[in-house]
């Protein structure tokens, strides 16, 4: 059973309890939290309450929300493109989009659909609902993952995950100029009021590097390599977030902006956070060797990257 408690704030104030309860738990629809509310799984003050309830400033908010019953993943002939493979690990390229393992709510067309029709076979470790899955990265993050193939495999693998043997770097796009060489040292937790985001403000939090490799100044926005020890829920977009540089395209950090020069309008066509896992290195499970992949980036970004640096470069050429 998850539960959540919610303490409304004075800018949420004369809201429908439905409108303010959809604003906090995104990943559920209006209609299922309005079910909750009908269910009695939802109080108001301490009370039974109607989806139509109007919230004032310090009212508690507790609602209940069961675990949905799990389901067997089937295998889902979708397309995926496999970067390599062997008996113990598969290495893809995940397409933005695309939710790594089944949830509530996503019960197909995941990159565990799409690695058992891909596999001949996946580790049991990770249990039913994550079969072979040793990390993650976010449904609107591209790039590159690995999975493994049999149990020793993924135990072998989560271990270098958790000793920080892994090796990962990210391609992004930030607003504003941000320097090559920066550090972001800031523990990250579940933000205690949006439950569905992460904060560096957070009551209970972990630890979390992010570390700026090279950066090009694009007049406006900086292309950014980014390498993390770490591998926390959104760490990249919060970190660059709290320092004032979110990740364009990014509308749950701050990262969607409705004003712009008109050398970075190409930003608006962008469906997704403008992020993307370009490196992975890792060593074999079973061979002890140093194993090294990346990946270019989707057409998707390539392309508004290349209309922005083409507009920077007639501005230039004027001058």
């Amino acid at each position: 059973m998850e539960r959540h408690t919610f303490t409304v704030d004075p800018d949420s104030a004369g809201l429908r309890l439905d409108v303010y309860l959809a604003g906090l738990l995104q990943q559920h629809s209006r209609s299922q939290l309005q079910r909750l509310v009908k269910d009695g799984r939802v109080t108001l003050g301490g009370r039974p309450t109607k989806s139509n309830a109007i919230v004032k400033p310090s009212d508690v908010v507790e609602i209940e929300i069961p675990e949905a019953a799990p389901a067997t993943p089937v295998a889902q002939e979708i397309h995926l493109p496999v970067i390599y493979q062997d008996p113990d690990v598969i290495v893809v390229d995940k397409p933005a989009g695309m939710v790594v393992h089944p949830a509530a709510g996503h019960d197909q067309d995941t990159l565990v659909n799409a690695l058992l029709f891909h596999a001949d076979n996946l580790s049991g470790v990770g249990g039913e609902q994550r079969p072979g899955i040793v990390h993650r990265l976010d449904r609107g993050t591209s790039g590159l993952m690995v999975a493994a193939k049999n149990d020793a495999a993924h135990r072998e693998l989560s271990r270098q995950f958790h000793d920080r043997e892994v090796e990962k770097e990210y391609i992004a796009l930030a607003w504003g100029e941000v320097l090559a060489g920066r550090r972001i040292d800031l523990p990250l937790g579940r933000d205690p009021v949006h439950r569905e985001k992460m904060s560096t403000r957070a009551r209970r939090s972990r630890s979390a590097a992010t570390r700026i490799t090279a950066a090009l100044d694009l007049r406006g926005v900086t292309l950014l390599h980014i390498a993390i020890a770490t591998g926390r829920t959104h760490q990249i977009r919060v970190h660059l977030s709290a320092i004032g540089h979110p990740i364009v395209g990014d509308g749950t950090y701050g990262g969607v902006r409705h004003r712009m020069p008109a050398a970075l309008r190409a930003v608006e066509r962008l469906e997704r956070p403008f992020l993307h896992a370009a490196r992975l290195a890792f060593t074999h499970p079973r061979e002890g060797t140093r194993m090294e992949f990346t990946c270019a980036l989707p057409p998707d970004l390539q392309e508004v990257l290349d209309e922005i640096q083409a507009r920077l470069e007639e501005a230039e050429a004027k001058l």
